[in-house]
């Protein structure tokens, strides 16, 4: 009987711009001609057919018109598209087309289609590199930062995927003035966790400017498109794979995520966040982690965005309270949740851990009570 022993360190620097931005689409071409991808010249756009004819077809044509080979792979817009079947359609659609590992994916979207192109980048002839061209606010405060990628499952989400870095993130701001107001909204969400978790000052800052940032005025999507990038990845820099203190970012979705998957998705993402924030305060009020004040304050924030806080009565309180255990946080069958420690910092109830277990009966105490 014989042993080896397979040595293979690595050292990656993954490091990535974010430019945030109006009409980004002619830069993207600018930073392709010099070499942010090297020498690859084909790509693969991929969108939903919500964003396709307005910026993922002009992508498409802008790397044409620059003299790139491409194609455009379009799946039905929507969360119920973030599938392991859309995955392997695309996939399938990609070799058919020729595309092997010498390609680049550019992935032009919200967050189901960053999650989803980000998550076919990191498999397809077991790596290729890959662009994010955020669309949506959500996108901007969320999913097209940090690197995590995946698709979801009647029996989970989000928990079958990778973590995977782009080349470079695009957010173009001009694109929201193309969102329908309830996108808008629902980015918010994402926002004011983000406030919440890191920021009070941002805190604050949305709460006297939330008029602004509604009208799409300038000055006020830049600060917030900022904010976000800021705030994440002053988390993502020291957490990358969510071993402990990226668990922050999770504040409200325990809740949240059980919520749009219980809906089935009639509720925006953000949407149903929000409903997860109130959810969180609740607790940590209710844990004497956050005063009456303070609790007042995010919801009343909420409200002021548009946001709903309260559980749609179509959704069944039992059913939600089971869905709460295909969390991603959940450890040995237990509930466990992020919890803020005022507003502008979250609690870290031992080192390294920042969420706290909680029994099914006062999760469904709260749940109850909205």
């Amino acid at each position: 009987m014989s042993s080896f022993y397979v040595k293979l360190e690595k050292v990656v620097d993954d490091s990535y711009d974010v430019q945030v931005g109006y009409h980004l689409m002619g830069q993207l071409i600018d930073d392709l001609k010099g070499g942010l991808v090297g020498k690859i010249g084909k790509f693969a756009v991929i969108t939903d057919s919500i964003v396709e004819p307005l910026y993922g077809t002009p992508v498409y044509k802008a790397l044409i018109e620059a003299g790139y080979a491409a194609d455009l792979f379009v799946f039905p817009a929507g969360e119920k598209s973030k599938t392991r079947e859309t995955k392997a359609m695309i996939e399938d659609a990609m070799l058919a087309k020729g595309y092997r590992r010498d390609c680049c994916i550019v992935a032009v979207g919200g967050g189901v289609v960053t999650d989803l192109a980000g998550f076919v980048a990191g498999t397809f002839g077991r790596g290729v590199p890959f662009i994010n061209y955020a669309t949506t606010l959500l996108a901007a405060a969320d999913a097209s930062v940090g690197g995590k990628t995946a698709v979801d499952t009647p029996l989970a989400t989000n928990l079958i995927g990778i973590f995977n870095q782009p080349k470079k993130v695009y957010l173009d701001i001009a694109t929201w003035e193309t969102l329908p107001k309830r996108q808008i909204v629902s980015g918010l969400a994402e926002t004011i966790k983000h406030a919440c978790i890191a920021d009070r000052e941002f805190f604050d800052y949305l709460d006297r400017h939330m008029e602004e940032i509604l009208a799409l005025d300038r000055e006020a999507c830049e600060h917030v498109a900022e904010a976000n990038v800021r705030i994440k990845y002053e988390v993502v820099m020291k957490d990358e794979r969510e071993s402990g203190l990226r668990e922050v970012l999770n504040l409200g979705h325990t809740v949240g995520r059980a919520i749009e998957t219980v809906s089935d998705y009639q509720l925006e993402h953000g949407e149903a966040v929000s409903i997860g924030l109130v959810a969180e305060v609740m607790l940590a009020h209710r844990l004497e982690l956050l005063s009456a004040a303070d609790m007042e304050a995010v919801i009343a924030l909420l409200r002021k965005a548009g946001l709903p806080t309260e559980i749609p009565a179509y959704i069944d309180r039992e059913t939600l309270v089971k869905k709460l255990y295909t969390d991603k946080k959940v450890r040995n069958g237990q509930l466990r949740f992020v919890l803020q420690d005022g507003i502008g910092s979250v609690r870290e109830f031992t080192p390294g851990n920042f969420a706290k277990p909680i029994e099914e009966e006062l999760a469904r105490e709260i749940i109850e009570k909205m």
